[in-house]
């Protein structure tokens, strides 16, 4: 597996590639500061090994470079960062945190 993990801003999305062939995306909606990140898809036969954790970790990475907020609309996003709440809680405004039932802090 040759993972690479791009962001594809003219699609609004970040792409998961194994060479040549798309295995999977996560797309947003950016809005002046905000990214509101809305739904994941990885291919099948790539599920369970770690690459849709991969492309959320690099995605909100890179909204942090990028000082934006995130709103986790997409569930696996929402429940990613409620995994990782001490590295990545603090990218959603604490006043949108609840309405996604995320803790009040990390």
């Amino acid at each position: 597996m040759d993972i690479e993990i791009t962001h594809a801003p003219d699609h609004s999305r970040y792409e998961v590639w194994d060479g040549d062939a798309l295995v999977g995306f996560t797309e947003y909606r950016l809005r002046g500061s905000q990214l509101s990140m809305t739904h994941t898809e990885i291919n099948d036969e790539y599920e369970g090994q770690g690459v849709a954790s991969r492309l959320i970790r690099f995605a909100l990475d890179d909204a942090r470079q990028r000082e934006l907020a995130v709103i986790p609309y997409c569930p696996f996003v929402r429940d990613h960062i409620a995994r990782h709440a001490a590295d990545q809680l603090d990218l959603v405004p604490a006043a949108r945190r609840t309405e996604f039932a995320l803790p009040e802090a990390a």
